[in-house]
């Protein structure tokens, strides 16, 4: 009963002290933070411990919560704060541009794949995980509010107007970052990638052994193709707004990546919450 409770609900019981109301709040929402950490941080583990610091900064905070916007965008808010205010050698190992990918690209020499009887998961799943960790790389090489603007309105499929209340900007503004970040990866991809455009050289199956060596990739520890749950695509809206004269090919590869489940991490939000002594209500 309580999983079909609206999240204002769900919110208002939490408030007045139920536990089990908050945990249904962290356990519907926290795949979501964590899956916009992960392609705002890059690194895993960076983007494990922001979303316990997300969580734990929204549910000592719930009480502020009007419901004037919906409850998602609340917490996205927060998240984005949180993302775009600390520090950046804790978000990324550090800042990198798109002339930067490339030549790491071009650095990777083209390799046969290894040996399936060497890999501790199947060569397919190998593939996969080279593929999603360049792409996700590639998000790394747009500013921080670019990038939100991309994952909000691209990816996580929200609206102009729901993504400029979530980023605390103007629509026009939204619209703006979204327009320059889909630019700026189009062109890189269309000119790199040979996902985007089969004329280009680079191939994830031609790199991954390289990915490996370099570090970038490890099949023992994956980053990008663990604890999936769905596509993003399956679970987030399609919105086909603006840009619709620009080949979309290299968004719907992000559309396509796989959503996530990541840590769960209700236990730890309710012992942290009881032992600091937060009383809600």
């Amino acid at each position: 009963m309580i999983d079909s409770q609206s999240d204002d609900d769900l919110v208002a019981r939490a408030i007045a002290g139920g536990m089990d109301e908050l945990d249904a709040l962290v356990r519907r929402h926290q795949s979501w933070v964590f899956n916009l950490a992960l392609r705002m941080c890059w690194r895993r583990e960076v983007a494990e411990d922001a979303t316990q610091e997300i969580l734990i900064k929204a549910v000592t905070r719930l009480n502020t919560f009007s419901g004037k916007s919906a409850f998602r965008t609340w917490l996205y808010r927060v998240a984005i704060n949180h993302l775009l205010n600390v520090r950046k050698s804790e978000m990324e190992q550090k800042a990198i541009t798109f002339a930067d990918m490339a030549a790491s690209l071009d650095n990777v020499p083209d390799q046969d794949l290894p040996d399936p009887k060497t890999l501790p998961v199947e060569t397919a799943l190998f593939v996969e995980e080279a593929k999603l960790g360049c792409i996700t790389a590639m998000l790394m090489c747009l500013d921080r509010r670019q990038r939100l603007a991309f994952i909000l309105g691209e990816i996580f499929g929200e609206t102009s107007e729901a993504g400029a209340e979530t980023m605390e900007v103007s629509s026009a503004s939204f619209r703006q970052l979204l327009f320059r970040a889909r630019r700026d990866l189009y062109q890189f991809m269309n000119n790199k990638c040979g996902l985007v455009n089969p004329s280009n050289p680079c191939r994830c199956a031609r790199k991954a052994a390289g990915f490996m060596r370099k570090g970038w990739l490890d099949p023992n520890n994956r980053q990008f193709s663990k604890d999936r749950v769905a596509s993003i695509r399956d679970l987030a809206p399609d919105r086909l707004e603006e840009l619709q004269d620009l080949d979309r090919k290299h968004a719907e590869l992000y559309r396509r990546q796989p959503f996530l489940a990541g840590p769960d991490l209700t236990n730890r939000l309710r012992e942290i919450v009881l032992q600091s002594g937060f009383a809600q209500g």
